[in-house]
């Protein structure tokens, strides 16, 4: 159960921003995650918004950008969202081995026989941005000259992003049905 009871969508009041949330969604069906957010509006527009981008409009590769998120997810033992993301990962070409070695992000961070080098360093990345926040300099200049510095702001933005919505699902206990 949630700590927050989920808002009700039939609420004529919500409307024009349910049918945006399910325009943005493949499925078109909202998530316990949509309706948690319900309750404030102004922040559902926002986070749709920005996760829109962050789902559509980067340059990153769409695989280094669920591996990512997937890292966070394990990272921050937030079941949510890696039901929502392993699937989007292994539609992006990722492998069931390589989610497999997310059970130990440190250790897939050194993953040569699984991980190419562009994922390393995206792991790298996300390790040291969800554990230490500061992120060690010589990994941001790697990652700096594999990504160049749009995709290496992307990646962050999503890593920081997704460390959001892991956070928000935890301490909600929102749970990974929907409609």
């Amino acid at each position: 159960m949630p700590n927050i009871a989920y808002r009700d969508i039939a609420d004529p009041e919500l409307a024009e921003l349910v049918a945006t949330i399910r325009a943005r969604r493949s499925t078109g069906k909202l998530l316990n995650l949509d309706r948690m957010l319900l309750h404030s509006p102004p922040f559902a527009r926002g986070w749709n918004a920005m996760f829109a981008a962050i789902r559509n409009q980067l340059q990153v590769p769409r695989h280094i950008n669920e591996l990512a998120i997937c890292a966070v997810a394990r990272l921050n033992n937030a079941d949510y969202e890696w039901i929502q993301h392993a699937p989007e990962f292994l539609a992006a070409q990722g492998t069931r081995a390589q989610l497999d070695a997310l059970d130990d992000v440190t250790c897939a961070c050194y993953n040569r026989e699984l991980f190419d080098e562009h994922e390393r360093a995206a792991l790298r990345l996300t390790l040291d941005m969800t554990r230490e926040v500061r992120v060690r300099p010589e990994i941001i200049e790697r990652a700096r000259l594999l990504f160049g510095e749009r995709q290496l702001v992307e990646l962050m933005g999503t890593i920081a992003g997704y460390n959001m919505v892991s956070r928000f699902l935890v301490v909600l206990g929102i749970d990974a049905a929907g409609e």
